[in-house]
């Protein structure tokens, strides 16, 4: 018997009686009840993952206590991971009313917003917070993947690196420094931080961790290769392009090979992509796989596969060590061998021209970014000056599409649109085709889809009255409504549609990827110019 019960035996039922109430109100006051206790409890399950757990303490919290601001402030990041934008924006914005000068409130709401697409306010809200507190974690990593889709990547990696370093357990800090370092060709660097993110991040996402995995091995392998899409051959080629379906279809050549392989010109793919046909003809083998991939059409996903080309030729240009995707392609009516990703085309000037079908390469001339990004082969400098046309100021998602804002009669707001030129229609999203303004745009027909992961039938369709970019629009546009969570997931900031082919088709489209641009210059004497500026997209240029 331990002295601990012998000293209980000794006692009297009174001093016992007293001994057992003393107990039970210690039980009481550091039990299940206690608030902080619990705020320990539903933290422990955010960061292992257990976000509905995590959601469910924080509520029951708020329940008994509305003005917990710790419990709100942890709801609304829960919330925030979960994608549910606009109640993690409204729990921050409650804090922020008892707590004007709460960092971590203002960091949470610049986030939100953020994951929405409101750039402006976003940069508003990570100041306040950073200006209350230099060390919120959050509005540094905010800030910092600003800089990444308006492509400063520099800065972007400083921010992570050091948002990472103040909160090292924090995955989403991990995984996007090893985005920014990847995209900046720091291949070591970025499989590092991949691989300390399968450390930190919390273990009930398989699917994910198997992405990241593959993802590893790609990069590891990529790191032992020379540099990346280095450029071979004269300033500046043409080459001409059919297009039979508002995509622009090119010629090129692999690895050396004199056979000609038809690839879609596809601005919203970053890496370029190897149908499994063709990879298997040319005794291209995977490098390295790993996952699966979310996507529209069919099942909604497909196995990540990586490959590697030693070269791409188009026209008198070489493009050198070019990685890709490989997977299977669905659509056996429009057949083609790839997609050219912008990646491979990123270190030069790209202008596509629907009206003679002819796609103009060329590398960019420091001196005079604005001509060379505007000048096609073979004309004079005057003719330029002559041409009318638009500077679209566009970002770059997490996942490396283009983005830019458009604007569309009857929707009151801006909407973030991928430039798109390997879309043969424009997409309206289905949460944009959700709102109470949209619905007067949903058509009876319906069509079908072929997408990356297969075919999606009876696709609704939205007749839009008129959509602007910059200062020029068309009017009756038909746009297929999608769900666009595949892409919205990875993107980092809210996609509410793409502007495909049946919009760009008529027009003249440069892409200065350097500079962040694409410039649209109208292919008829009336491109239809809406009236008044736009003054969010006026702003930025």
């Amino acid at each position: 018997m331990t002295d601990f019960a012998r000293y209980y035996l000794r006692l009297s039922p009174a001093r016992l009686r007293t001994c057992l109430i003393g107990l039970v109100l210690a039980c009481v006051a550091f039990g299940g009840d206690n608030p902080n206790k619990n705020l320990s409890r539903a933290e422990h399950a955010l960061k292992s993952g257990d976000f509905q757990r995590a959601e469910q303490i924080y509520r029951e919290l708020l329940a008994k206590d509305d003005q917990n601001i710790q419990a709100r402030l942890g709801l609304s990041r829960t919330l925030l991971k979960e994608r549910r934008l606009q109640d993690s924006f409204d729990h921050a914005a409650r804090v922020i009313a008892i707590d004007p000068l709460s960092a971590r409130a203002h960091a949470l709401l610049g986030a939100a917003v953020l994951a929405a697409g409101d750039f402006r306010l976003s940069v508003e809200e990570f100041r306040t917070a950073l200006s209350l507190n230099e060390n919120e974690a959050i509005a540094i990593a905010g800030l910092a993947m600003i800089d990444y889709y308006e492509n400063r990547t520099y800065p972007c990696i400083v921010g992570l690196r050091r948002a990472a370093s103040i909160d090292p357990d924090e995955p989403d800090y991990v995984f996007n420094l090893g985005q920014a370092a990847a995209r900046s060709e720091r291949y070591k660097e970025a499989a590092d931080a991949y691989e300390r993110f399968l450390v930190v991040a919390p273990r009930t996402d398989n699917e994910r961790r198997a992405r990241i995995r593959g993802l590893i091995d790609f990069l590891r392998y990529l790191g032992q290769q020379g540099s990346l899409y280095s450029l071979e051959g004269p300033d500046r080629t043409l080459v001409t392009f059919e297009s039979p379906d508002y995509r622009p279809v090119i010629k090129l050549r692999m690895n050396g090979s004199k056979q000609y392989f038809r690839f879609v010109l596809d601005t919203g793919s970053g890496m370029s992509v190897l149908s499994e046909e063709t990879a298997r003809k040319m005794g291209i083998k995977s490098v390295a796989r790993g996952g699966m991939a979310r996507a529209v059409g069919g099942g909604g996903r497909f196995e990540i596969v990586y490959g590697y080309l030693n070269s791409i030729d188009i026209g008198e240009m070489r493009v050198a060590n070019v990685p890709v995707y490989i997977r299977h392609f669905y659509d056996e009516q429009n057949a083609v061998d790839g997609y050219l990703g912008i990646a491979a085309i990123s270190r030069l000037v790209a202008s596509v021209d629907y009206g003679t079908n002819r796609l103009t390469l060329a590398r960019p001339r420091s001196n005079d970014a604005e001509t060379s990004a505007t000048r096609p082969a073979n004309s004079a400098d005057s003719d330029i000056a002559q041409r009318p046309g638009i500077n679209i100021a566009v970002r770059t998602t997490a996942s490396g599409f283009l983005s830019g804002e458009v604007n569309i009669d009857g929707i009151n707001k801006p909407l973030n649109f991928i430039i798109d030129t390997g879309a043969t229609v424009t997409v309206l999203s289905e949460k944009a085709a959700s709102v109470e303004e949209a619905q007067q745009f949903i058509k009876q027909e319906k069509m079908k889809v072929f997408g990356a992961a297969g075919v999606a039938d009876n696709v609704k369709i939205a007749a839009l009255p008129r959509v602007a970019i910059g200062s020029y629009s068309r009017s009756g546009i038909d746009a297929a409504v999608l769900d666009l969570e595949p892409v919205n997931e990875t993107s980092g900031f809210l996609q509410s549609g793409i502007l495909g082919g049946n919009f760009l088709r008529h027009f003249r489209v440069i892409f200065d990827f350097g500079r962040s641009v694409v410039r649209f210059e109208p292919l008829e004497a009336d491109p239809n110019p809406k009236t008044g500026p736009i003054p969010e997209i006026q702003s930025r240029q």
